[in-house]
């Protein structure tokens, strides 16, 4: 099983750390090979994906990342910024499938915005298309307006599209993974308005036709957000685009009380993933050894489960942390009066403990 480790900037590196220590104390044998990636990458070769680091990535059969990005790179051209690695990434291995669960830990209800009745016992499964969408779309750029309100002025351009196939895909990949749940999918587009989702939710329709055991329903974005902080547990799986998944999984992560303990996965038709908290890079607070690490170690667990096909492992892993959080120890994320606060080594040791014992 051989896993690229590719750490990235910021708390990046010790969070990926905390998982490596988890995953080496597993009964089970990893070939783990480690590269820069970012602005890590960008300080040593002058891009933020290296040939070599896309390479190890590509020939590996699960990738556990940790994150990208610093103000100090803002002043880089586009093309050069640290998060341009983790979209080459997507587009080089074709990772059109994002899992992003949104749990509350029954532990963790209080640290809620919402109140504890609207958020104990949830578990969403949001599912954003990965690889299209405005973020890839083309044309693209700057330019001076020859019409629209303001000709002779400059205007900047980004292009929304979804093909059918890409539809499709990410289709089956809600309904399928539906069934393994409550067997309820819920669409997010924004057809009133836009024609790139009117295909989409014509091509939901059609595809939901052939898995009649699971229910479908359609959602504008906007309300959908809404839903969210008033019933979120009306939802199981929702099934979105990729800019409304980027926005939706954000906000149902901080239904569950913090961004640091939500995992996510990235994977594509064979199966290859990559894996990574879905927080960022927070360089404010890099280096303090004060960053959750439960996000980036319960990634390993669904490395583990979707592309090393060692579910029994990534259960293990999975208990443990819910262990450690009946134990009390939090770090400052998630610390409330009453429990203890522990640095990221703390917790990843804590995590390992669990798991031993």
């Amino acid at each position: 099983m051989k896993i690229a480790v590719l750490p990235g900037d910021g708390i990046g590196t010790e969070i990926v750390a905390e998982a490596v220590k988890v995953l080496n104390a597993l009964d089970l044998k990893f070939e783990m090979e480690t590269a820069p990636v970012g602005g890590a990458a960008f300080d040593v070769t002058g891009h933020p994906l290296p040939e070599s680091t896309l390479k190890l990535a590509q020939s590996a059969d699960a990738i556990l990342f940790g994150a990208v990005g610093d103000w100090k790179y803002d002043t880089l051209d586009r093309p050069l910024r640290p998060e341009q690695a983790i979209l080459g990434l997507r587009k080089a291995m074709g990772l059109f499938a994002n899992f992003r669960p949104a749990i509350c830990y029954e532990q963790l209800t209080h640290a809620s915005s919402l109140k504890p009745e609207l958020v104990s016992g949830l578990d969403i499964l949001i599912i954003r298309e990965l690889t299209g969408d405005i973020y890839f779309g083309q044309p693209r750029g700057r330019r001076i307006a020859t019409d629209g309100h303001f000709p002779g002025a400059e205007e900047a351009f980004d292009t929304m599209r979804y093909s059918r196939p890409e539809v499709e895909r990410i289709a089956h990949v809600a309904f399928q993974a539906a069934r393994k749940r409550s067997k309820r999918v819920t669409s997010v587009d924004k057809s009133n308005v836009l024609e790139t989702f009117q295909l989409w939710k014509d091509v939901m329709v059609e595809i939901g036709q052939q898995y009649p055991d699971v229910a479908l329903d359609h959602m504008y974005v906007d309300n959908a957000a809404m839903q969210l902080v008033k019933e979120p547990k009306r939802f199981d799986v929702v099934v979105t685009g990729n800019m409304f998944g980027d926005i939706l999984s954000d906000e149902a992560s901080m239904l569950t009380g913090s961004i640091g303990m939500l995992p996510s996965a990235s994977l594509n038709s064979q199966n290859q993933g990559l894996y990574e908290p879905s927080h960022g890079s927070a360089p404010d607070i890099a280096g303090k050894g004060i960053a959750n690490p439960l996000a980036t170690i319960l990634s390993a667990a669904m490395m583990l489960r979707f592309s090393l096909q060692q579910p029994e492992a990534a259960d293990r892993i999975e208990v443990a942390v819910k262990k450690v959080l009946s134990q009390g120890l939090r770090t400052g994320d998630i610390y409330s009066e009453g429990t203890t606060k522990v640095g990221t080594a703390q917790m990843g040791d804590a995590v390992v403990k669990a798991l031993q014992g």
